[in-house]
């Protein structure tokens, strides 16, 4: 991962949620935020084994890192997670998701 000039090595288990945005692709840890030159499809094939799963076409998660689910009437899934970020499970993933869960 890259935090600017410098480069660093994480281990699966600091990673909260890895996100895409502004054609971008960043990793979020419990308390900073990098940038990743990987595609979100290619992460999420060489995570799937630690625990991570897709929520979104622009996100993937640990599944370790959920701290509380909220199911709201739209039929989405707000997640929280321990770092304090909030996200959103969509529609097309929420039965993966519950299935991921059971």
């Amino acid at each position: 991962v890259y935090k600017g000039q410098e480069v660093r090595t994480l281990v699966p288990a600091q990673i909260v949620r890895i996100y895409s945005a502004s054609k971008r692709v960043y990793v979020r840890t419990a308390g900073d935020c990098f940038e990743v030159r990987e595609r979100l499809y290619t992460l999420e094939e060489q995570l799937k084994d630690w625990g991570f799963v897709r929520i979104s076409n622009s996100e993937i998660v640990n599944m370790g890192q959920i701290e509380k689910l909220d199911m709201s009437y739209t039929g989405t899934i707000r997640m929280y997670m321990k770092n304090g970020d909030e996200t959103y499970v969509s529609r097309r993933y929420v039965k993966k998701i519950k299935e991921e869960l059971v």
